[in-house]
Formats: C-alpha cells, structure tokens, sequence
C-alpha cells in the first residue's frame, strides 16, 4: 500500500543584520516579491476597509460625493451673486468648476487614504507578521473605488448641464491615473511619520485646503504674475489641467508638463515604496515600546 504524503514547500527567509540599504538590490527584491504576494490579502482588506466604512455612517455613500458638490455649489453661489468673477475660457463655468473640483478631491483622496489605511492597521502592524505592501495596495483600491462614484457625479452633472465631452476624453483616464499616482506618492512618503503623530494628519488636512487654492481647480491656470509661478511650480497643477482639458476643450498644453511631473511621480513612488520598508518597521517598534 503506498504512502500518500503531501510535500509543503516553505520559504525561507534569511534575516540580517543592520540596515536594509545596505543591500539595495535585495531590497528591492523583496519589495517586488511582497507586493505579488500581497494581492489576495490586499483585496480582502479594502473589501473590509469599504464595507466598514460606509455601514457605520447613516448616508453612506453620500459622503463620498457631498465633498465635490459643496464646493462646487459655493463657488457657483459667489459667481452668480458676483462676489468673485471667474474666467473658464469656451467652457461653461459650471462645467469647468464641477470637472476641477471632482479631480482635485480625486487627488486629495489619494494622498489621505494611504495614511488612514496605516494608521487604522496600528493593531495589526504591532502584532502580525504580513506583507505591509499589501496596505499600499489597498490605499490605492480605494482611491479608484472613490473615483469610480466621482466618476459617476461628472457624469450625471454632465447631463444635467447638457455638456457633451470632447472627443479625447478617454485620455482622462490616464490623466486620472497619474493624479491617483502623484497623491500616493505624497501620502506614500508621509505614511510612516503619520504613525507616529497624529499632527501630520491633522496638519495634511489643513495643508490640503490651502493647496486647493495655489491650483487651478475654481479658476483658469494664470500664466503671469505671482499665481502664474505658484502654479508653474505646483506639480499637481500641469496633470490636473491637462486631465481636465483632455475631458472638456481636447487641448494638449499641459502634456510635456504633466508628463514631466507623471515621471518624477515614478521615481518618488519607488522612493516611498524604500522608505515605508525601511522606515515602518522603525515606527512600529518604537509603537510597541
């Protein structure tokens, strides 16, 4: 009679001493092997993260769409009672104002979702072992599931106003992309400081409404003057511009611009992906103590 047996296979780690830069090459290995590793947890993650989310609150889902529209019923209250005088170029304002702000929240949930997502696994970074580039991948599941509802308001706000998009339009979407992407770098890198302290979360929120205002989401982007070089600087307001235009008049002004700035989001990405392996560890020990 034979012996049926089943062979497990285990991986073997090999732990070593001192810094992990030490080692780049092994580093960014490991990074690679753990966000492939990570999918199955990540995805059963931001299931739990999104069901929890919206069955603990009475309106649900409204919050996910109540931040864009209030913003856009106020600048659109100050225009029409002429408290302010906006230029939005060939394209209504209404239209122009409610694309602007949808993208930028778009941009601002990406940069907040990383760090909430860290910051609520405190628990579970402190007391089990897992791949914490699957929290990566959650932050980013979520920012799309909060575009994809957003999505939903521009085009329900499109049919409404009785705007017809401009022929380039599906190249939103990669615009979208490198907005999703630039806002993660950001909440990438400031994640495992905002473990440690509460102020970089409750400064981020503060910083982020004084950002909107540097960028040209309520007003046309200004080439001269002291605006003109904020947004000549801003790094969010060439692929937020050309996103937009893409979506409303097809011009391409801003795509060297953005396409710059999408090639230093790479590099800061992988810039995070470093630190958050070589930093969180750091931060839950000191968590611990």
């Amino acid at each position: 009679m034979e012996n049926n047996s089943t062979a497990f296979v285990q991986q073997e780690v090999i732990y070593q001493a001192g810094s992990p830069l030490r080692s780049p090459g092994v580093l960014v290995r490991t990074i690679a092997r753990d966000l492939v590793a990570s999918r199955e947890l990540a995805w059963r993650l931001f299931v739990r993260n999104i069901n929890a989310r919206y069955r603990q609150t009475a309106l649900g889902y409204f919050w996910a769409i109540f931040p864009p529209l209030a913003t856009t019923a106020i600048w659109l209250f100050l225009t029409r009672q002429n408290v302010v005088t906006i230029e939005s170029g060939s394209v209504p304002y209404p239209v122009f104002l409610v694309t602007g702000t949808v993208l930028w929240q778009i941009f601002a949930d990406a940069i907040q979702i990383p760090i909430r997502v860290i910051t609520q696994s405190k628990q579970m970074l402190a007391k089990i072992n897992f791949p914490r580039e699957a929290l990566v991948i959650t932050a980013f599941g979520e920012s799309l599931f909060n575009f994809g509802i957003r999505l939903g308001i521009l085009i329900v706000a499109y049919l409404i106003l009785g705007f017809t998009p401009a022929v380039s339009v599906p190249m939103a979407f990669i615009g979208v992309f490198a907005v999703i992407c630039l806002g993660l770098a950001i909440g990438l890198l400031l994640s495992p400081f905002a473990l440690l302290y509460e102020d970089v979360a409750n400064g981020l929120t503060l910083f982020i409404q004084m950002w909107m205002y540097a960028t040209p989401v309520i007003y046309a982007p200004k080439s001269t003057g002291l605006m003109g070089w904020v947004n000549t600087v801003n790094p969010i307001s060439p692929v937020l511009c050309q996103t937009r235009d893409w979506v409303l008049t097809g011009e391409w002004t801003y795509f060297a611009s953005s396409t710059l700035v999408f090639a230093g989001t790479l590099f800061f990405i992988a810039v995070g992906f470093v630190i958050y392996r070589v930093a969180l560890p750091r931060a839950i020990e000191r968590l611990s103590s």
